[in-house]
């Protein structure tokens, strides 16, 4: 009896973990495994790279966790710089492009895992394209920004975003001697948190000496004689710059899918069941920054590319195309970041987030300290919490503060999951010691003070 055969597109988290995954339930002699990667580099963590770019991590391979050759050690014929330009659904069968020799071809497949990943969002505005713009999504995008640094002339960074990557590398840069301007439309940087918290970190942003634009709308990239990116313009100011970074945010990369005709959701995102498989097509899956996963609190469906989701959808199909079975009940949102000292997180819903799914609720933030108030080194820490009107079920929390800050943040994360009300909370059994808390938890007051919030609420209701 011939092997069945898998075919995997994209070499990264959610791509090589479901090859991995299947090979580990299947030998080779039941199960042909072939993997197409457009890139250089495989099973990398892009989350790493701003720390990279900073001289945290040492050398780029440090980010690296599995490499091509480790892969085909374990019978997964993986071909690098190898692109499919072509999902032929009703023929069962890709069609796949050599990057550097040109050959191609059609590989059938009786089952499919598609693992695109997502793009970086970039806007087309005059002079995106020149020297010394870059984004860093891949470890080849962060070795051409690590060059330019070497290079540039002049000490003057500016960022376009606020998100998640646009704080990172304002760190970075900042740690490389520059002087760092970054520059958002929005009205406070990382749009993720509610306003009133990310103005928490605009004013800790200026303390660390990066400024910080909101309202900026960027209009060009202006440039010198040679080419070379000088200045990000917006619609009412210049910045000079010898370095410009893009952190707009990601887009789904499913365009592949698309022409294939299989189903997207609202945000671009494939369309998949419990179990990570493509929406009405038995024998394909896919996983990663380019699906669509359930929101637990909201019950809608969003768009979240991060790389604890991507492992974990790899892991999903990688069991169910090699014969075991397992589901990926959604997420709740839970991601954390920071910006030098500062800790950044969030989980479950923002306020425009409740609003946008109907729910009436109340919020309580309180400030606190990140361990006993007497003990050497205590540092403030705010952290906000929504909760539903009446029920009293945690919506969200955001949390924003120093050293012991945002990992709190999983605690709300696992009450969200369990749907826990905040008065469920408050007695929650927490782990307690001057140099790591204070007697109630920084949560746990937060909690308390929704409590009471609810209450109050109901009594006007």
């Amino acid at each position: 009896m011939a092997a069945e055969r898998l075919v995997v597109i994209g070499g990264d988290a959610a791509g090589m973990s479901a090859a991995s995954q299947a090979r580990r339930l299947r030998g080779p002699e039941e199960l042909e495994i072939t993997a197409f990667e457009r890139g250089h580099f495989t099973s990398f963590s892009a989350c790493g790279i701003p720390y990279w770019v900073g001289g945290e991590v040492g050398e780029r391979d440090d980010l690296v966790a599995r490499t091509p050759g480790e892969h085909r050690e374990r019978s997964i014929d993986l071909r690098m710089r190898t692109e499919v330009t072509e999902i032929d659904v009703a023929g069962q069968r890709v069609h796949a492009r050599d990057l550097e020799s040109g050959a191609a071809g059609w590989t059938p497949y009786d089952k499919l895992v598609i693992a695109t990943g997502a793009r970086p969002v970039r806007p087309a505005l005059p002079g995106i394209d020149a020297p010394g713009v870059h984004g860093v999504q891949t470890l080849d995008d962060g070795q051409a920004l690590i060059d330019t640094l070497r290079t540039a002339s002049g000490r003057r960074a500016v960022i376009v975003g606020a998100g998640y990557i646009g704080v990172e590398m304002a760190e970075a840069l900042l740690h490389r001697g520059y002087e760092v301007t970054v520059l958002t439309r929005g009205a406070q940087p990382m749009s993720t948190l509610d306003p009133d918290m990310g103005k928490l970190v605009h004013d800790a942003m200026d303390g660390m000496g990066i400024t910080t634009v909101t309202g900026a709308e960027v209009t060009a990239i202006r440039t010198d004689g040679r080419g070379r990116a000088r200045a990000v313009a917006t619609d009412t100011a210049e910045y000079p710059a010898d370095v410009v970074v893009l952190g707009i945010g990601v887009e789904p990369q499913t365009g592949l899918a698309a022409d294939a005709g299989l189903p997207l959701g609202e945000y671009g995102g494939l369309l998949t069941d419990l179990s990570m498989r493509v929406r009405g097509h038995r024998n394909i899956w896919a996983g990663g920054d380019c699906v669509e996963v359930l929101d637990l609190v909201s019950g809608r469906n969003r768009h979240i590319a991060l790389g604890t989701h991507a492992n974990k959808h790899g892991q999903i199909i990688g069991a169910n195309a090699g014969g075991g079975y397992g589901t990926f009940p959604g997420v709740v949102g839970t991601a954390v970041s920071k910006v030098c000292d500062l800790e950044i997180a969030r989980t479950g819903l923002r306020e425009k987030d409740a609003d946008a799914a109907g729910l009436r609720y109340v919020t309580a933030t309180i400030e606190s300290t990140n361990s006993a108030g007497y003990y050497p080194g205590a540092a403030l820490m705010t952290v906000k919490m929504l909760a539903e009107l009446r029920t009293g079920r945690l919506l969200g929390t955001q949390i924003v503060g120093r050293e012991g800050a945002a990992k709190r943040v999983d605690i709300a994360a696992v009450a969200l999951t369990a749907g826990m009300t905040v008065e469920q909370m408050v007695s929650l059994d927490l782990g307690y010691a001057p140099p790591f808390s204070p007697v109630w938890d920084p949560v746990l007051v937060a909690a308390r003070k929704a409590v009471t919030a609810v209450r109050r609420a109901g009594a006007r209701d």
